[in-house]
């Protein structure tokens, strides 16, 4: 499957990228410029040697080309980065890992900023109305995926409307090794997923690490 990290150039989007790399995909990491694009795969070969399934494109270029859209970008970016994308992104599933913390507006990573749209991934629904949008990837750290020499110790919540891209998606992200998928329900369950991160985020804090996740146990499936 051909992927694209839309703003894929900070610690989150390129640990995906790396995985997903490891994994076979064809991955285009997307960024507001060529020039940043092509630094983080600079980044990914330095890492994983001289891999040909990772190329550098402009976001709006990336979306075009894939079939797949992961976006990775700070929440105040989100929109804008969004209505870049929105073209290129219809008829495609994105999954939306944007953490909605007061970080954004200079406030702290370890709380919760409530969004009018009432999650992060549903604000993109909104803007995207004509793509599938899957809450995805909030509750795995970038420390975790950038350590790309080991399996995750996490679960991956999901949340989503279409259950075919949930099932598309599911796949793909258990390509990671370690990661195991839970499906939450619908996209409106978001707002609740997005809430584990900054939880995390303090526990990690507090315990002096970087990889504290999250496993949900007793489920069937």
């Amino acid at each position: 499957m051909k992927i694209a990290i839309i703003g894929g150039t900070g610690g989150q989007g390129l640990g995906i990228a790396i995985r997903f790399v490891q994994a076979g995909e064809e991955v285009i990491i997307g960024s507001r410029t060529a020039e940043k694009a092509q630094a983080a795969v600079d980044k990914v070969k330095g890492f994983l040697g001289e891999v040909k399934n990772v190329k550098a494109a402009e976001n709006a270029d990336a979306a075009e080309e894939a079939e797949l859209l992961v976006l990775t970008v700070p929440l105040a970016a989100q929109k804008s980065t969004l209505l870049s994308i929105k073209e290129a992104a219809k008829g495609k599933t994105l999954l939306d890992a944007t953490g909605p913390l007061e970080s954004a507006i200079g406030g702290s990573p370890i709380t919760y900023l409530d969004l009018w749209d009432g999650a992060a991934a549903e604000r993109s629904a909104r803007i995207l109305t004509e793509s599938n949008v899957i809450c995805a990837f909030n509750n795995i750290s970038s420390a975790a995926l950038m350590n790309y020499e080991e399996p995750i110790d996490c679960d991956c919540l999901i949340s989503g409307d279409d259950v075919d891209s949930k099932v598309v998606a599911s796949e793909l992200i258990e390509k990671i090794p370690g990661v195991k998928v839970i499906d939450c329900g619908p996209l409106e369950r978001a707002k609740i997923i997005e809430k584990i991160t900054p939880l995390l985020i303090g526990l990690n804090i507090r315990n002096k690490t970087q990889f504290g996740g999250i496993r949900i146990t007793g489920l069937d499936n």
